[in-house]
């Protein structure tokens, strides 16, 4: 069984912001499916990034709506989608980050896998602009012209919004358009990932932890997507043999026979140096 399952299906990927060239390629060669996209499925009545249609769900929740839709509007049971999501990195302090879920659905065989990539690797960024000057030293520090350009007149003003912006040329004119009916516009990266070639990037990372997560199967029952559910904290301080906050293992966990796993030391160490140890170095 296996993932012999997926071979020789055809998978529809959600999207309309050209996702599948880094996506595809990889589940192709690695699951054998024949992967296909559908025109006339528009994924922006589920939120888009520039604010005029709010997200209503969360990010995984989007996602699984999204990757259902659109095998329901192409009479498909495999299916791909993801979700993808900017501002402020949970832990690393003054970062953005770049936070992508990918979901993979099976209907036929009743299975969902999800994967996660958090990425710092991001341009993220919007500011308020006065000047030309101003707008191309923006454009400069965010990978202009290979990565895209939104510009409005200001920050949460959805009338006049001008997107996909790849030429300098068109920026200007765009730019003094706007600038004729106030005194500042507000310029900010477009984060759809045709239009991003750092997002397209942390997309496929996501897409190569599916394919390793999809090709995990279950010891018990061979069903794919045996992957780690819970990580333990708790591994001994080495100097004094507390436990500290680093992880001591990974539970694995198959949602198809309940199936558990626990693997110890899963970063090749059987202790933490005292540094990270609370009670050695309060």
């Amino acid at each position: 069984m296996g993932t012999s399952l997926f071979e020789n299906r055809k998978l529809i990927i959600a999207t309309k912001h050209k996702k599948e060239k880094v996506i595809a390629p990889l589940l192709e060669k690695n699951l054998g499916v024949t992967c296909f996209t559908n025109e006339n499925f528009d994924t922006d009545i589920l939120g888009t990034f520039s604010g005029e249609i709010e997200r209503e769900l969360d990010p995984i929740a989007t996602a699984r709506k999204k990757c259902l839709l659109a095998m329901e509007a192409s009479n498909c049971d495999l299916g791909v989608a993801s979700e993808g999501s900017f501002g402020a990195h949970p832990s690393i302090f003054f970062a953005s980050a770049d936070d992508e879920f990918l979901i993979f659905i099976d209907k036929k065989n009743n299975l969902e896998i999800i994967t996660r990539e958090l990425s710092i690797e991001t341009n993220f960024g919007g500011k308020v602009i006065e000047t030309e000057k101003d707008l191309l030293d923006f454009a400069e520090s965010v990978k202009f012209p290979s990565h895209g350009l939104i510009l409005r007149k200001s920050e949460k003003d959805n009338t006049d919004i001008i997107k996909g912006i790849t030429d300098t040329t068109l920026l200007k004119k765009a730019f003094k358009k706007l600038l004729d009916e106030s005194n500042s516009i507000y310029v900010e990266t477009d984060m759809r990932a045709m239009y991003n070639p750092t997002r397209m990037t942390v997309i496929e990372n996501a897409a190569k932890k599916l394919v390793d997560k999809v090709n995990s199967c279950c010891p018990h029952c061979n069903i794919p997507g045996f992957g780690v559910t819970d990580v333990k904290k708790g591994l001994e301080c080495s100097l004094c043999g507390s436990p500290t906050n680093s992880t001591l293992s990974f539970i694995y966990f198959c949602q198809k026979c309940d199936f558990k796993k626990e693997e110890m030391y899963p970063h090749k160490k059987t202790t933490e140096d005292p540094t990270f140890c609370d009670y050695c170095n309060p």
